[in-house]
């Protein structure tokens, strides 16, 4: 699943969410998903939080084959920032 399918997923997923923080999912070079005024973009920006993992983990995570709590504590995803707000999705 490419970056910008993944961003689709998302954007459908928020439009039935509450959630309106800024995060942003660091996928490395493979590039970045932006959540920010509810609206999900490829388009980097300062987030205030930033979660850090490959494209293929992040394809994981959106489907449910990977637990995020694990994840982090595995070392899978990392936290930068207001980690409260990773928490609330």
């Amino acid at each position: 699943m490419s970056l910008t399918q993944i961003a689709e997923t998302i954007q459908k997923g928020l439009s039935r969410s509450d959630f309106t923080d800024s995060l942003k999912f660091d996928c490395g070079d493979a590039g970045v998903v932006v959540l920010a005024d509810r609206v999900v973009s490829l388009e980097d920006r300062d987030t205030a939080c930033t979660l850090k993992m490959s494209a293929a983990n992040l394809e994981k995570l959106i489907t449910g084959k990977l637990n995020p709590m694990t994840a982090v504590m595995m070392g899978k995803i990392k936290v930068a920032g207001d980690a409260s707000i990773a928490m609330k999705l």
